[in-house]
């Protein structure tokens, strides 16, 4: 039996294995995995409540089964668990994706899926202190940082934009504005993914060196002021 404060008060049939510690487990899986999707879905990412509960379910059982096993065996290895946690992450790489403006999307969700299976085994295990502790800063960082993520990203001295030219004869007046505006190109290069499109469009990176640009303009201003230009048909900062 296991010694958890949450567990002890409780009861001892909180803190052991039988059915109605089973169930009780079984529904902190759904109601934990149903946040987390909601969370995620909310946003329009790949895996919702659904792919979350299952996820989260699947490894509270395979905790709780090799407990049973263990039990009955007086001993052994944490196979099941351990099967499930490999499981969850190969399947959580497909959620991973390569947008044509080669940005990466779907890694917080393919990492939140990891992330809520070893949660899973928590519950299984009944540790219930640690899963309300884990659990909510889970929520916590899920919910709360992106938007200081977005506001420190946007005061960066260094950023990402894609760029669709009218044509490539106006990359080298872009370069001028670039530089004139107080921006250093870092990298440019062609999208692969519009090679034979007909479409002139990079992926550019710069960094901004003019001091006064560092104090009075975030990222979206400057973006802005790039895409007043007659020959920019398109540009986006890359997220």
């Amino acid at each position: 039996m296991i010694n958890d404060p949450i567990g002890n008060l409780l009861g001892n049939w909180a803190l052991d294995t039988n059915l109605y510690s089973i169930l009780f487990r079984l529904v902190i899986s759904i109601i934990f995995s149903a946040i987390v999707g909601w969370e995620r879905s909310s946003k329009r990412h790949a895996a919702g409540i659904r792919t979350f509960m299952i996820v989260t379910l699947s490894s509270t059982l395979a905790m709780l089964l090799d407990i049973k096993l263990m039990r009955e065996q007086e001993g052994g290895l944490w196979l099941i668990s351990t099967a499930s946690i490999i499981a969850i992450a190969i399947i959580s790489t497909n959620t991973i994706l390569y947008s044509s403006k080669n940005q990466i999307k779907g890694l917080t969700t393919s990492v939140s899926l990891w992330a809520s299976g070893i949660i899973g085994l928590l519950i299984g295990a009944g540790n219930y202190t640690v899963v309300l502790i884990v659990g909510t800063v889970f929520v916590m960082l899920l919910s709360l940082v992106p938007p200081l993520e977005i506001y420190l990203k946007n005061r960066s001295n260094h950023f990402e934009f894609q760029l669709e030219l009218i044509d490539a004869i106006y990359l080298k007046d872009f370069s001028t504005i670039i530089r004139e505006l107080g921006l250093r190109i870092d990298g440019l290069e062609s999208n692969p993914a519009y090679i034979n499109s007909g479409l002139s469009v990079y992926s550019v990176s710069v960094s901004i060196v003019k001091e006064e640009l560092k104090k009075f303009k975030t990222h979206v201003e400057i973006i802005e002021a790039l895409r007043s230009l007659d020959y920019v048909h398109y540009i986006e900062e890359m997220k």
